[in-house]
């Protein structure tokens, strides 16, 4: 069952947003209305089994990561509103319904219908529909269970799936320490190479340094290097999240132990091995890693990036390494920054060149704390929507009717969310 009209309570959100915005930025409210609604009304279905499945737009399969960030904003309203709370506690239930499924999967079909990648060389089954292994599409639903408890109190997500689902996935964690140990493989017959693992599908050699490997990254383009910083900083963070919630909640120490030594192993490892220098000579946090002296100066659009990195709960937006890191990061020194006569930020080896991301133009403006900048991102953003009041993946900076995704639910939302930290309204984490 999908919604047919917005609630009460999201409406009236999205009345005071209006107000905020006032004449100023009316630009602003309109498209937050747009895409704030959007979500609710295409994207999500409620099962009579009590869970949810999120589309992720334009591709009809759920994305573990994107079906989170879609429904984030929403919790600073399922605080009064039970039913609210409720859809996002389904999703949650259905997300580790999937990863007891596998966790090695990134996107899953609504039902067992065999749709999506099928022929790909790995252990597909029929509710898969694509089986890239990124960190971070564990990562997002431990956030958003967590979250979802710390923003409403609720609890009922925590039940059998979910255990299950949390020992699955600090399996495959520690599994990913040593990936040559590794069950997972990946193939698929294709000319683009960002779509398949090279090395038999073990993808680039790597040594042990403490992370955890990951295939893909959260752009569900290949690594070049299996230690991907940005999703072990955030695996660091959502193991914290596993402590306090088997400590004070569900009391199982053995599920405590094992995170804390995951999270103390991961966070040594980035300490080691996850920071390379700039051209100033500078200190920075790389992108990816092998352990074996290789390292990325880069970001990506997708979440987790190193941008992202105090968003996520791992650090502060103060850091020095981290400030060294966005400084580069936002420049020409990564090579998927791009400037143009319509806006600037950072783009993908997904989309063509020269296309920027509202999803990292969003980010750079959720982890900084200039309020001028914030209000610069979202007039860029508001201003290169294409006339559809909605964001997309990617545009070009010289010609912003040019763009890849007509139906972005991802995107759409951390639009929402900035707008809404522009007045110091924000998911409790």
């Amino acid at each position: 069952m999908a919604y047919q009209e917005i609630p009460n309570s999201v409406a009236n959100f999205m009345q005071e947003i209006t107000e905020r915005c006032g004449s100023e930025h009316a630009d602003w409210a309109k498209n937050f209305n747009a895409a704030f609604a959007n979500t609710l009304l295409t994207t999500v279905k409620r099962h009579e089994d009590g869970t949810t499945f999120l589309l992720t737009g334009d591709i009809p399969a759920m994305w573990l990561r994107d079906s989170t960030a879609q429904v984030r904003p929403y919790l600073v309203i399922a605080k009064e509103d039970e039913e609210l709370a409720a859809m996002i506690s389904g999703l949650v239930k259905k997300q580790f319904f999937y990863i007891n499924i596998d966790p090695y999967a990134n996107a899953f079909n609504e039902a067992a219908n065999g749709a999506g990648h099928q022929s790909d060389l790995t252990e597909m089954n029929d509710w898969i529909w694509e089986r890239k292994y990124e960190i971070d599409s564990l990562c997002y639903p431990i956030q958003l269970a967590y979250l979802l408890y710390k923003n409403t109190g609720r609890t009922d997500q925590f039940n059998d799936d979910f255990v299950s689902g949390i020992k699955k996935a600090l399996h495959v964690f520690a599994t990913e320490q040593n990936h040559q140990e590794s069950p997972y493989r990946f193939e698929r017959e294709t000319w683009r190479k960002e779509d398949t693992l090279i090395n038999d599908g073990k993808g680039a050699p790597v040594v042990p340094t403490g992370m955890t490997w990951s295939g893909f990254r959260p752009s569900d383009d290949a690594c070049a290097y299996g230690y991907l910083v940005p999703s072990n900083m955030f695996a660091v963070v959502v193991l914290g999240y596993i402590v306090e919630i088997f400590s004070s909640i569900l009391n199982e120490p053995a599920i405590v132990t094992q995170a804390k030594q995951l999270q103390s192993e991961i966070q040594a490892g980035i300490d080691a091995f996850g920071k390379t220098t700039n051209q100033a000579g500078q200190t920075i946090y790389a992108y990816e890693v092998d352990g074996q002296g290789n390292a990325t100066v880069m970001d990506d659009s997708n979440v987790p990036n190193l941008v992202a990195a105090p968003y996520l709960g791992y650090g502060s937006d103060q850091d020095e390494t981290y400030l060294a890191t966005r400084k580069t990061l936002l420049s020409s020194e990564n090579p998927y920054f791009y400037e143009g006569k319509y806006a600037k930020g950072i783009g993908s080896s997904h989309t063509p060149e020269n296309y920027v991301w509202p999803i990292a133009m969003a980010m750079e403006g959720m982890t900084t704390p200039d309020k001028a900048e914030k209000e610069r991102i979202l007039n860029q953003l508001v201003a290169t929507d294409a006339g559809t009041h909605l964001m997309h993946e990617g545009f070009d900076v010289d010609d912003p009717t040019k763009y890849t995704r007509e139906w972005f639910s991802w995107a759409n939302m951390m639009f929402c969310e900035l707008v809404m930290d522009y007045f110091d309204i924000r998911v409790e984490k």
